[in-house]
């Protein structure tokens, strides 16, 4: 007997799906499943719709953070996403403790590493640059091999100080001298360094978060159009992740980016208690929100928040309703309804599509969302 079987749903083409799942795994998955037994029946009557479970690859989640903190699971299950990846928060020091902490969480948590060795406990912790240890990096990357997906360098004028893009450089050089690689995600901001120096560093498969930011050492050059350099960044592979945040994302930028051609490949949201509590950011159904009043359907951004960051991130059984992954699935309503959304520079758009996620699914256990 299988213990779950979600009838009657909408996969994001509003196509028929129906799912069997049984000790954590994906079963079976079909338009319409025969002969079924299961101990719990989820009756969608064809209203709702049944995603991979949402991935979000930009949280700052360790709870000890004074700023930068949260509970993964306020920012995780409680709003549809089955797993999260924290953006650096903690470096060599603390993510240990970081591992600990996130023992007895309901969401999947999962880490990259700050390429210094302090995280963000301070601000500017790309500043003293021996504070940046390959050494460090690989004896963490070896303990918590299942936990350790990723190296962050925040590239932002109050996080180097005066080292420009020398940190950029040197996070480059562990992810090449790691024994395993690991993807490397980018944070830019204020300059120095200049968002061209960055850029010209970066490879193939290198992500660059904050992408859509609305600020003058963004991808907009005073023309109002995408830099060439951007450009040519995008279409040699560096990987574009919104990474909206409380400074990040800003409407203009996204829908300019839209014209021309130059998508996201991946949704992220940022976010940590402030800008969840307080906003702009609120949760990953907003950002879903936002981008669909940007121009995107919900056919284009629903891989944006699973099977993409799973291929990033090398998260093997995530990301796909497929028989054999993980039983990780995300049920949700989209209605009709008003709703302001704000950017992160206090634009505002009104929306009539509401995102409302109704179930988390995580290795086959049920979560209840909201007034269901």
């Amino acid at each position: 007997m299988a213990d779950l079987y979600i009838k009657n749903g909408l996969n994001e083409h509003c196509e028929p799906i129906e799912l069997l799942i049984t000790n954590g795994k994906i079963e079976r998955v079909g338009k319409e499943l025969a002969d079924i037994t299961a101990s719990k029946t989820i009756d969608l009557e064809k209203k709702s719709f049944v995603s991979a479970g949402w991935i979000d690859d930009h949280v700052h989640c360790y709870e000890k953070l004074d700023h930068y903190g949260d509970d993964p699971d306020e920012d995780g299950y409680k709003t549809g996403v089955t797993t999260v990846i924290d953006a650096g928060s903690t470096g060599s020091n603390s993510i240990g403790d970081f591992y600990d902490c996130t023992r007895d969480k309901k969401t999947n948590v999962y880490a990259m590493i700050n390429a210094s060795k302090t995280g963000i406990l301070v601000h500017n912790e790309l500043e003293d640059m021996t504070q940046i240890s390959l050494t460090e990096v690989q004896n963490v990357v070896d303990k918590y091999p299942d936990f350790v997906v990723g190296i962050k360098v925040r590239m932002s004028r109050s996080t180097v100080i005066n080292n420009g893009i020398n940190p950029l450089i040197e996070a480059k050089y562990i992810q090449v001298k790691l024994h395993q690689r690991l993807p490397l995600m980018v944070h830019i901001g204020t300059n120095p360094p200049e968002l061209s120096e960055i850029i010209a560093v970066m490879e193939r498969g290198d992500i660059l978060t904050h992408c859509f930011n609305g600020k003058k050492n963004g991808i907009l050059d005073e023309g109002d159009n995408i830099h060439d350099f951007v450009q040519d960044g995008y279409e040699h592979g560096i990987i574009f992740d919104v990474g909206h945040g409380s400074g990040s994302f800003n409407f203009h930028t996204a829908e300019v980016a839209k014209k021309y051609k130059m998508s996201p490949e991946t949704l992220s949201t940022g976010i940590y208690q402030l800008n969840r509590e307080n906003g702009p950011v609120y949760d990953m159904s907003t950002c879903i929100e936002k981008m669909l009043i940007v121009g995107y359907k919900l056919a284009e951004i629903i891989p944006m928040i699973t099977l993409r960051p799973a291929k990033n991130f090398n998260l093997k059984h995530k990301g796909k309703l497929e028989a054999g992954y993980d039983a990780d699935v995300t049920i949700f309503d989209i209605k009709r309804g008003s709703k302001e959304l704000t950017d992160s520079d206090g634009n505002t758009r009104k929306t009539e599509e509401l995102v409302l996620p109704k179930y988390s699914i995580i290795n086959g256990n049920v979560y209840t969302i909201g007034d269901i």
